[in-house]
């Protein structure tokens, strides 16, 4: 495995940039809300906030203000090729990476981390869930542009984006920050995932930041991240890859180490104990949500729309959360007036 070389890595051009949108979740968690009539689960990406745009798209929106089209990644599931292939048809099928089984988080950050550097050794990578929404996109527009030029200059750094709480919410992770420096950065001092409430409102004063999963580095130095801590799964993954690539991307090689890889978290297998490579930029409130639960898509429906429309149709022809959660009230006030 390469070693991560400062100076190997100061490439100037705009065409190293590129995004890989992390697609491939399951969306469990938000199943109530997200299960069409019939019956049939869709996950959470595939599905429009009010009427308009899946989340899907506005991710797609959101690399497109970073870098072009032919430098944007997707990582999908193979069960979910019904909605993801209508929704990705922008995009060169070469960049749409699918995994055979869902295997955590941080086998599906790897995947297109390693097939990205067979093509690109300088890339840098912006990463993107798929899933989030955003009411304000230009200010994480460009606190996104800072962090890549951040990278840019210093491509040993490991830059992830921390949102200023607009709540507290003991369902999200923390990230407590060091003293920030000449760019704006800061050191991660600790992660707190999911803290209890008490401990949230503490974690707010001493200025901790939402984790949003939003990750700018260089390919190499993310990559030196995975080699710390999972060398052997770096080395079967690799060999998987380029065996594939050999043979016109059947993916027999990656379908069959799949076959037995354990599940790793990104944020916990890899993230964790490796504070020292990291450092965090703080991103002003913008209506940030992952829409991780019922509770929090409420609490996001109640900010105004960034697009007119905004109803609880299905003029988009993707599931409207915003109506589910509307029927989901409805089926609720019907079942406490019944007991009454």
């Amino acid at each position: 495995m390469q070693h991560v070389d400062s100076g190997d890595l100061r490439m100037r051009s705009d065409e190293n940039t590129w995004a890989i949108i992390l697609a491939a979740g399951e969306g469990s968690r938000l199943r109530s809300l997200t299960t069409t009539p019939l019956g049939t689960p869709i996950p959470k990406q595939f599905c429009s906030l009010r009427d308009g745009a899946s989340l899907l798209h506005e991710a797609l929106d959101r690399a497109e203000a970073l870098t072009s089209t032919p430098h944007i990644c997707a990582v999908v599931a193979a069960q979910h090729a019904h909605w993801w292939r209508p929704q990705l048809g922008s995009l060169p099928w070469k960049n749409i990476i699918v995994q055979p089984l869902n295997r955590g988080t941080a086998n599906g950050v790897l995947l297109p981390l390693l097939s990205l550097l067979e093509r690109d050794p300088h890339a840098r990578v912006v990463l993107l869930p798929a899933d989030h929404h955003v009411c304000a996109e230009p200010v994480l527009a460009r606190a996104l542009r800072h962090a890549v030029d951040a990278v840019r200059e210093s491509p040993e750094d490991v830059v992830l984006l921390g949102l200023e709480p607009e709540e507290a919410d003991p369902q999200l992770g923390y990230i407590v920050p060091g003293d920030t420096d000449s760019r704006g950065m800061r050191p991660v001092r600790q992660f707190v995932e999911k803290p209890p409430l008490e401990e949230t409102h503490e974690l707010m004063q001493r200025g901790a930041l939402w984790n949003a999963f939003i990750v700018v580095s260089s390919a190499q130095a993310l990559l030196a991240l995975f080699t710390r801590r999972v060398p052997e799964l770096v080395q079967a993954m690799q060999a998987a890859v380029r065996e594939d690539l050999a043979s016109n991307g059947a993916m027999r090689a990656i379908a069959r180490l799949y076959g037995h890889l354990p599940t790793q978290d990104f944020s916990r297998d890899i993230l964790a104990g490796q504070a020292s490579y990291l450092r965090v930029l703080p991103v002003p409130p913008c209506g940030w949500s992952d829409l991780g639960t019922p509770e929090r898509v409420a609490r996001a429906l109640l900010r105004p729309p960034l697009r007119a429309g905004g109803g609880v149709g299905l003029r988009s022809g993707y599931l409207n959360l915003a109506a589910q959660h509307e029927r989901l009230r409805a089926r609720e006030g019907e079942a406490r007036e019944a007991v009454g």
